[in-house]
C-alpha cells in the first residue's frame, strides 16, 4: 500500500521535472528541424500541379550528406543571387533534370527533352483545364551540366524561373545551374492540405536515363 506521504512526494517530483521534460522536448524539436527535417510552403505556381500554391511539404535535410542528388528529385535550394527577386536568402523548389556531366537537349521530334541520348517523357508537366500541356521547353537548347552542379526546372514550365530561363537570359551554363551544395534538402511528401497528402517519389520515366559518358 502507498501512503499519502509517498504519493505527495511523487506528485511534487513530477511537477519539478515537468519543465525539464518540456525543455528537452523543445530542444529535440529544434534539433530535428535544424538538422533533419523542415517544413516549407509553396508560394508560387512554378511546380503546378505536382505542388500547388500553399501546399506544405516536408524536406529531408540529411539525405545529401550521404549521397549525391539524383535526376527527378524535387529539391529546395538557396537561390543564386541572380535568381532572387530581392529577398535575401530566398529558397526555391524545383525538379532536378540533369546532374553533373549530363548532356541535356531540347528537343527530339516529339518535343521531348533528351538526356544523354534518352528521350524523356514528362507526364508531370503542367496541364491546364483544357488539357493543354506546357511544352518541355519554350526554346531549343543544347547544354552539358558542369560537374558539381544541377540543371533544375519547374513542372509548370511556362511559369517557372529555372535553369532554362536563366540559360535563355545569359547563355552562361554556370549562371543557369545551381551548385550541389546549395541544396537545403529533398522534398519527399506533401503533408498539407490533407486532401493532397502524397509522397513525392521520382517519376518512373527517369529510370531509363543513362549516366553521362565519362569525359575524355
Amino acid at each position: 500500500m502507498i501512503d499519502e506521504h509517498t504519493e505527495s512526494k511523487r506528485s511534487g517530483s513530477f511537477w519539478r521535472e515537468l519543465p525539464i521534460l518540456l525543455g528537452v522536448a523543445i530542444l529535440v524539436a529544434v534539433l530535428v528541424r535544424f538538422f533533419v527535417l523542415q517544413t516549407f510552403y509553396i508560394p508560387s505556381p512554378s511546380m503546378e500541379h505536382t505542388l500547388n500554391v500553399w501546399d506544405r511539404v516536408l524536406v529531408n535535410k540529411l539525405v545529401y550528406d550521404f549521397r549525391e542528388p539524383r535526376r527527378g528529385e524535387i529539391v529546395v535550394f538557396r537561390a543564386p543571387t541572380d535568381w532572387q527577386s530581392g529577398t535575401e536568402g530566398e529558397d526555391f523548389i524545383k525538379r532536378i533534370i540533369g546532374v553533373g556531366g549530363d548532356h541535356v537537349v531540347c528537343c527530339d521530334d516529339q518535343e521531348r527533352l533528351v538526356i544523354n541520348g534518352h528521350s524523356l517523357d514528362e507526364p508531370f508537366i503542367y496541364t491546364d483545364a483544357d488539357g493543354q500541356q506546357d511544352p518541355a521547353a519554350d526554346e531549343k537548347f543544347d547544354i552539358t551540366v558542369p560537374a558539381g552542379r544541377l540543371w533544375v526546372m519547374g513542372d509548370h514550365r511556362s511559369a517557372s524561373g529555372d535553369s532554362l530561363e536563366h540559360w535563355e537570359q545569359t547563355q552562361d551554363i554556370q549562371a543557369a545551374t545551381i551548385r550541389n551544395d546549395s541544396i537545403v534538402g529533398r522534398a519527399f511528401t506533401i503533408f498539407w492540405p490533407v486532401s493532397r497528402a502524397t509522397w513525392l517519389s521520382v517519376p518512373k520515366e527517369f529510370d531509363g536515363v543513362p549516366d553521362a559518358a565519362p569525359a575524355n
